[in-house]
C-alpha cells in the first residue's frame, strides 16, 4: 500500500507543473496588455489635450534689427548713392555714376583691379571710402565773429528804395527762387564754419582706367548739395558731443535712419544698428535732433516723395587708437 500511494503520487507532478507554466503566461500576456493600454491611454491623452485646450497665447516675435550695408561695393552699386567731393570746378562727367555737392571726374592713382566704379588706391582696410586723411576741423568763432560783423555793417547802411519791377521779372525771380535759396545755404555754411570731418585714406579696388588724383565720376545736384549742408551741420555737432563724452564711448559702430521733411525737421528717428553702448547712441541721437536743417528747396522737394528726403543708414565710427 505504501508503494503504491508512493507510485499513485509520483504520475501527479507534471499535472501541477502545467497548470503553473499556463498561469505563468496567463500573467504575463495579462501585463504585455495591460502595459500597451497605459501607452494607448497616454498617447491619446497627449494627442487630445492640445485639440481640446484653449491654445496658448503665441509669443511674441522679437524685434528684428536691419543693419544697413554702406560699404564701397553696396554705395556702387546705387546709380543715386551720395559721395561727397571737393568742389574744385571739375566739368561734368560723362559717366553720372554717383550723385554729388560737385562736379567730378573719376581718376585713379593705380591700375584698375576691381568691379567697383571707384579708383584703386592703396591705404587702410576700414568701411569707409576716403580718398584722403586728414583730421577733423570743427567751426571756427572767427570766421563767425567776421560774417556777424559785415552783417552788422551792412545794417547800417541805408537801404536804397526798390524799384517796381514788372510781371515777367517777379515771374523769373520766382523760377529762380530755389536754386538761389540753395546756393545762399550752401555759402553761408562754408563762411560761418571751417568744419571737415574726419578722414582716412582707404584702401580700394576699383575700375576706374585713367590715371590721376583719387576719385570717382559724381554730378553736382541740388539735392547733392543739400545732402552736404545735412551731413556738415550734423558732423560738426557730432565730433563735439563726442569730445565731451569721450571717457563714457566705446568703440564701435552705429546707424541712424530718418527722414527730414520740406520744413528741414528730423521725423521717425530711429536706430538701425548699434555695436557701441547707450552713451554713443545719445550722442549720435543728440547730434541729429539738434541740427539746425535749411528747409528742402522746392527743386529738390520735386524730385522726392510726400514724406520728404528719407536718410537711411547714416553711419557713425569709433575706431581703436592706433
Amino acid at each position: 500500500m505504501t508503494t503504491a500511494d508512493t507510485v499513485f503520487a509520483q504520475p501527479g507532478n507534471p499535472v501541477g507543473l502545467r497548470d503553473y507554466e499556463q498561469n505563468s503566461r496567463t500573467v504575463l500576456w495579462a501585463l504585455l496588455v495591460a502595459i500597451l493600454i497605459h501607452l494607448v491611454v497616454a498617447f491619446l491623452l497627449a494627442a487630445f489635450s492640445g485639440f481640446f485646450s484653449p491654445g496658448l497665447p503665441a509669443p511674441e516675435k522679437p524685434v528684428e534689427l536691419t543693419f544697413m550695408d554702406l560699404s564701397p561695393a553696396s554705395m556702387a552699386s546705387k546709380n543715386s548713392a551720395f559721395i561727397e567731393t571737393d568742389d574744385k570746378k571739375a566739368p561734368e562727367p560723362k559717366d553720372k555714376t554717383f550723385e554729388s555737392n560737385a562736379n567730378s571726374v573719376g581718376a585713379s592713382e593705380l591700375a584698375a583691379t576691381g568691379e567697383m566704379p571707384l579708383p584703386s588706391q592703396a591705404g587702410k582696410d576700414q568701411p569707409l571710402m576716403d580718398f584722403e586723411s586728414n583730421p577733423y576741423s570743427l567751426d571756427s568763432k572767427g570766421a563767425q565773429a567776421q560774417q556777424k560783423q559785415a552783417s552788422q555793417q551792412k545794417a547800417a547802411q541805408p537801404a536804397a528804395q526798390p524799384e517796381p519791377i514788372t510781371a515777367a521779372e517777379q515771374f523769373a525771380l520766382l523760377t529762380q527762387k530755389s536754386a538761389a535759396a540753395l546756393d545762399a545755404a550752401s555759402a553761408a555754411s562754408q563762411a560761418q564754419s571751417t568744419y571737415r570731418r574726419q578722414k582716412q585714406r582707404t584702401n580700394i579696388a576699383g575700375n576706374i582706367t585713367n590715371r590721376g588724383i583719387s576719385s570717382v565720376n559724381a554730378l553736382g545736384t541740388p539735392l547733392g548739395r543739400y545732402q552736404k549742408i545735412v551731413a556738415d551741420s550734423i558732423g560738426s555737432r557730432w565730433y563735439t558731443y563726442v569730445d565731451q563724452k569721450r571717457d563714457l564711448i566705446s568703440i564701435g559702430t552705429l546707424r541712424l535712419g530718418f527722414v527730414i521733411d520740406r520744413s528741414g525737421r528730423v521725423k521717425n528717428l530711429k536706430v538701425t544698428e548699434n555695436s557701441s553702448n547707450q552713451a554713443f547712441a545719445s550722442v549720435c541721437v543728440q547730434s541729429v535732433l539738434e541740427a539746425h536743417l535749411p528747409p528742402i528747396p522746392p527743386d529738390v522737394v520735386q524730385s522726392l516723395p510726400p514724406e520728404g528726403l528719407e536718410v537711411e543708414g547714416l553711419g557713425f565710427i569709433i575706431f581703436p587708437n592706433g
